[in-house]
């Protein structure tokens, strides 16, 4: 079967709403209009990327300029991946379809160095160069930022120009070098470069030469005595940065299925393995009453059921107490739960745990890192077993059932008592009872630590493959018990996550190599293959313990020393001789400044807000003392055109949100764990559209049919109509007579008239297939199909009971009767008709 267009391969691959780019609250702009068009790329999956905060801030702000003009790419699922290759169909945007190599612009974000075989991918898929030294004037700009630009050398080759640090204004800064350098057309790539070059936070990669001795040492030689070194941007006010109040809403289940809002940024804890508390210096917060006018509007344009707080570490929010009072004010009479995912054992606090769970029972993750007092001082992390202890303590107290633990193991200076450390406090927090004298639950995950640039610890070698499989091992062994679960993270990811975290520009060549062996996906662990990156590096020459297992020289040399990130070499240096000494440096939020070198005070400095929290009587609505009475309602809806793309649990979701926007209130279930009372009839298959379906809610009693049925219908995605709404009779429903009609439309293949005689001359056609619960079921076809009605060689009319017992599908029936193939059944359309009429 030939497949010529983008909408040909949908019927054909799973989760195809992951592609369909039409969610609430997308930007879709006038061609003619756009001056300048900027691609967004996430190297993984829709589901990963379009989690990514970061996106969705730097999507609002260039949609925000009307001359410009940003969508989203992802790296396709391999089902996707295959069809396109096979189709010679290039990697498209998600919102208007536009290939990837018709954009001006295309930004990658670099969050995780094992996504930098996905980029490769991603350009291959857009028919691109690597090699920014292979792409002339007539090729995109190709951009990156995220956190590992922090040591962009490793995939520096591959790149135009960097941004180092904050990404808000530096983004404006070069979309509008662009234009002006498009407008005012007076040199080729290299002036544009030049241009981007002047604005703070912009590496250029192009404009230093790497040069290597015999051992593989790497120097960089600026190509201008101007532009020597890479000072990062930093964004000095927070509060007042645009914020992307009306977030894309997803599709597909996204890892993090909730409103972002971002309390903070910048950690100075000071934990000297933390990259993230280095280069995201100085703390600079929102205000509370910034955050509680973002969160409104928010909820207001997402319908969302969950709010997220962000920060490197949400408990030291200033005011964190205050804003959570102050947030379950609005959101505990909507049911909106309320979660902080990065909290220290010290700020969880039972106050704070009781106001979170005012909803639900938000989780969260203890991060001890080490299992000793010893080493959690050496890499100071200023908590103790006694607080940690106290903290699972409460939280059991309260109702929570099961508590994540976080570890390293590989630390500089571990010693063997510190990994029985971590075994003792497992253990010991096991066997703590909470409310009504039940155990918890300890879910205790492990990982190999890696020594990351710009922290105390950059020069420290990473720990060998086998040492660290034999300590994963060990700590496994000895927590094989009930109530405990155990977790690792396979220690050979690590050592290639180290790898690029630490290497040069000689690894362009490694990555190159990794990909054309076939390694992508490599955070995957069902993905990941290490024997191919082991050729790759046989093939390359790259030695990994070059760059993982040697101790560095503190006076040697950094591939990432021409970036200056902020936090100076000498204070780096001050860190790991204190680290030996096992000296606590505190946190410069509570203290004296520990002269790290990132602020100047100047322009630069540590942002905090304390809410005055004024007496103040608390508005309490007449309703919330009133009994609420509801009403159950029968909607009626149409499925058609893309949505014939959601599964099922999209479709809650979808529906769901679109109440919540629409402001319609709907009866919750009891319980820790409270949903909305909403309800469906027999939830249609992936891939069938629908003239009717229903469904039912419980609404409060004022509510009127017309009424809900204009706010719905303004809030619902394109292809999903309410058709009408009627208070659900008392008593039994009437069924449809027990038959369901659909229309079958084929795009390839015929419906044979032989063949449809044959089946009638039969007594018995049997279909088989697995049930449930994995066991065969068998179905007698001629049980099930009431009528044919062959109206063209294409199209047939199919009438199936719906009260056989044993529920049949169209695509099941056509595939055996006319013997169709699987792709001919998943390209054809398939649309139930509206009570039986043709």
């Amino acid at each position: 079967m030939s497949i010529k267009t983008f909408q040909d391969i949908l019927p054909l691959i799973e989760q195809p709403s992951r592609y369909l780019g039409s969610e609430i609250n997308t930007i879709k702009k006038d061609p003619g209009k756009i001056k300048l068009n900027f691609a967004l790329v996430f190297p993984d999956l829709y589901e990963i990327g379009t989690s990514h905060f970061g996106l969705q801030i730097l999507y609002s702000i260039l949609n925000k300029k009307k001359e410009m003009s940003a969508e989203r790419v992802f790296a396709p699922g391999a089902d996707m991946e295959a069809h396109l290759r096979s189709a010679d169909i290039p990697i498209m945007s998600l919102e208007t379809k536009r290939p990837l190599q018709k954009f001006d612009i295309i930004g990658f974000s670099l969050l995780y160095e094992l996504n930098y075989t996905n980029i490769l991918n991603i350009l291959d898929l857009a028919k691109i160069p690597f090699l920014s030294r292979q792409r002339d004037d007539s090729h995109a700009l190709i951009i990156a930022g995220g956190p590992c630009t922090c040591n962009p050398e490793p995939v520096a080759d591959f790149f135009d120009a960097m941004v180092i640090g904050d990404g808000e204004s530096v983004i404006l800064e070069i979309a509008d070098a662009w234009v002006e350098w498009k407008e005012n057309f007076n040199g080729g790539k290299e002036s544009l470069l030049r241009k981007l070059s002047k604005i703070e936070g912009v590496y250029v990669p192009s404009f230093f030469k790497a040069e290597y001795d015999r051992c593989g040492f790497q120097t960089l030689l600026p190509k201008y005595p101007e532009y020597t070194k890479i000072k990062r941007r930093i964004e000095k006010d927070l509060d007042g940065l645009p914020f992307p109040e009306t977030p894309i809403i997803p599709y597909s289940r996204p890892v993090h299925d909730r409103l972002r809002i971002e309390v903070a940024r910048g950690c100075s804890g000071g934990c000297r393995f933390c990259q993230a508390g280095m280069i995201y210096r100085p703390v600079r917060e929102r205000s509370v009453e910034t955050l509680l006018s973002l969160s409104e509007t928010s909820i207001e344009k997402t319908g969302y059921e969950d709010i997220s707080l962000l920060s490197l570490s949400t408990g030291d929010y200033k005011s964190i107490i205050p804003l959570m009072e102050r947030l379950m004010e609005g959101c505990e009479t909507r049911h909106i739960a309320v979660s902080l995912p990065s909290l220290r054992a010290g700020t969880l606090t039972p106050e704070l745990m009781r106001l979170i769970k005012k909803v639900r029972k938000t989780g969260f993750t203890i991060a001890p890192e080490a299992g000793s007092q010893r080493l959690r001082k050496f890499i100071n992390k200023n908590i103790s077993e006694k607080e940690i202890i106290e903290t699972v303590q409460d939280s059991f107290d309260l109702g929570w059932q099961v508590i994540k633990l976080y570890f390293m193991i590989g630390l500089p200076s571990e010693r063997k008592e510190d990994i029985q450390g971590i075994v003792d406090l497992v253990k010991k927090l096991r066997k703590i009872k909470g409310e009504k004298g039940r155990w918890g639950k300890i879910n205790a995950g492990v990982s190999t630590f890696i020594p990351k640039p710009h922290t105390p610890f950059q020069w420290e070698p990473l720990l060998s493959l086998n040492e660290a499989k034999e300590r994963i091992k060990w700590i496994k062994g000895n927590l094989e018990m009930p109530g405990i679960r155990f977790k690792w993270h396979n220690p050979e990811t690590s050592m290639i996550e180290g790898l690029f975290a630490r290497g040069n520009r000689q690894l362009s060549r490694l990555l190159i190599s990794a990909h054309r062996k076939g390694c992508k996906f490599d955070s995957w662990s069902d993905e990941f293959d290490f024997e191919l990156w082991k050729e790759a590096c046989k093939d390359t020459g790259v030695d990994i313990n070059h760059f993982n297992k040697r101790k560095r020289d503190l006076n040697e040399l950094l591939p990432w020393d021409h970036i200056d990130i902020g936090v100076t070499k000498e204070f780096l240096k001050k860190e790991w001789e204190k680290a030996k000494n096992l000296e606590f440096t505190p946190d410069c939020r509570k203290g004296d400044c520990n002269d790290c070198g990132v602020c100047d005070f100047r322009v630069i400095a540590p942002k905090i807000f304390e809410f005055q929290n004024k007496e103040r009587q608390k508005k309490i609505e007449a309703e919330n003392n009133i009994k609420k009475v509801y009403k159950k309602l029968k909607i009626s809806y149409s499925k058609k055109r893309q949505a014939k793309y959601f599964g099922h649990l999209e479709l809650v979701n979808i529906f769901i949100r679109a109440i919540n926007r629409a402001k319609i209130d709907v009866k919750y279930s009891q319980g820790f764990h409270p949903k909305p009372k909403v309800s469906f009839e027999d939830p249609l298959p992936l891939g069938m559209e629908s003239q009717m379906e229903f469904m039912y809610i419980n609404v409060l009693g004022n509510v009127k049919c017309m009424e809900l049925i204009e706010r719905l219908n303004q809030n619902l995605p394109d292809g999903i109509k309410i058709q009408g709404c009627q208070v659900e009779p008392r008593g039994p429903c009437l069924d449809n007579k027990g038959t369901i009609t659909y229309q079958v439309l084929l795009k390839e293949g015929f419906f044979d008239e032989k063949a449809l005689k044959n089946f009638a001359d039969k007594a018995e056609v049997v279909v088989k297939r697995l049930n449930k619960k994995g066991k065969l079921q068998t179905i007698n076809l001629k049980d099930a199909v009431m009528d044919f009605d062959l109206i063209s060689k294409r199209r047939l009319i199919i009438t199936l009971k719906s009260d056989s017992g044993k529920k049949i599908r169209p695509n099941e029936v056509i595939k055996k009767v006319f013997n169709l193939s699987d792709e001919q059944v998943k390209q054809s359309t398939v649309l139930k008709l509206k009570n039986n009429e043709t």
